[in-house]
């Protein structure tokens, strides 16, 4: 009997392993991304179980040990790069540059979170250069405009379809457009700051909608709008910073494609999975929230900030211009099916990215 049941649990676990490397869209295949280090540690388990307890006498205790090793294996490829075994990929940072630093604090507040006091405190404590906050609506807008005293400079965009999107700078925002460019009711922000320095930088914020029974049936929206952002960003002339929620894991082969196609470097590579949702729940918890630059930038400063009520946990990430220390920053290489793979995903909602603004051009 335990012999079937460690057999039936494997067998599952092999399905939902392999289930994503089918490029169906669907979202009950595509939330195979998700938890994979959730699918690793069961697969741990279920290893060291039948390691013990089966008979390896048996030809088929052996099929059970192979298989767990297997989905092991293959899990902790995708995610062993978000561990400080793998090589970082973005370098840190030389110096201490006041005018040439980028401080980005990220948060999706969950648009039914009335805690807005917490936020506040958090951003008082960590005082970021831009604060990125989506789910925001006319209520949190009306609580987040206490900070334009310190932050003079914003762009809003509220909604109440867990949908709005808001950001508030210290420093100057220029050439800034509100686009719905896959989905109407989604927003992304697309603007360019400038730093003390003068140095001006491309920012691009995206909360696209996610797959699952209660969004989309299919990742094709949120895809395609990663997919159209990155080929734009991929031709720009300044650096480029794209952050947000965006509705995927790190991990995902769409998320990595979005790395191939815009050429954009990972500072969490080599560090942490910086794991921001779900903040209640400590063992479903995937890395959701992002930010991505080009190799004008190093890395001072990457934290998950405490919880404030929201389902997502905030993320702080401090950029130092430094693109003599970074030129030598290497990200993925795309090659043709990549390419090929992206101009599919794009045509198939009819998107692209000559349709995304391109602030600064």
């Amino acid at each position: 009997m335990l012999f079937w049941t460690l057999s039936g649990l494997t067998l599952l676990l092999t399905v939902l392993t392999f289930l994503p490397l089918w490029r169906y869209e669907a979202w009950w295949v595509r939330g195979g991304d998700f938890p994979r280090l959730q699918f690793a540690i069961a697969a741990l388990a279920l290893l060291a179980i039948a390691a013990l307890v089966l008979d390896l006498s048996r030809p088929g205790s052996w099929a059970v040990i192979a298989a767990s090793l297997v989905c092991l294996l293959y899990q902790s490829w995708w995610i062993l790069p978000y561990t400080p075994l793998y090589p970082k990929e973005v370098k840190g940072a030389a110096h201490a540059d006041r005018d040439n630093t980028l401080r980005i604090m990220a948060a999706n507040v969950m648009t039914p979170n009335r805690n807005a006091s917490a936020l506040l405190a958090i951003v008082e404590a960590n005082r970021p250069s831009v604060l990125v906050a989506v789910e925001t609506d006319e209520w949190w807008q009306a609580q987040l405009d206490v900070l334009e005293r310190d932050y003079p400079h914003a762009l809003k965009c509220p909604q109440d379809n867990l949908y709005g999107m808001h950001l508030y700078s210290r420093l100057p925002l220029e050439d800034g457009e509100i686009q719905f460019l896959v989905e109407d009711g989604t927003p992304s922000i697309h603007t360019v700051v400038i730093l003390r320095s003068g140095c001006r930088a491309r920012l691009h914020v995206l909360h696209p909608a996610p797959p699952g029974p209660t969004e989309n049936d299919e990742s094709s929206e949120r895809d395609a709008e990663l997919i159209i952002v990155g080929k734009s960003v991929a031709k720009s002339e300044l650096p480029v910073v794209v952050t947000g929620d965006l509705n995927d894991v790190a991990w995902s082969a769409t998320t990595r494609l979005f790395r191939k196609i815009s050429g954009l470097l990972d500072p969490r590579v080599g560090r942490m999975m910086c794991n921001t949702f779900h903040a209640r729940y400590p063992f479903f918890r995937w890395p959701l929230d992002h930010l991505f630059h080009s190799h004008h930038f190093t890395l001072s400063r990457l934290q998950r900030l405490p919880a404030f009520g929201s389902d997502h946990f905030p993320i702080l990430i401090e950029l130092a211009f430094e693109p003599s220390c970074g030129k030598q920053q290497e990200g993925l290489d795309a090659d043709a099916d990549d390419h090929a793979w992206a101009e599919e995903k794009a045509a198939a909602e009819n998107a692209d990215e000559g349709d995304v603004h391109t602030p600064g051009r």
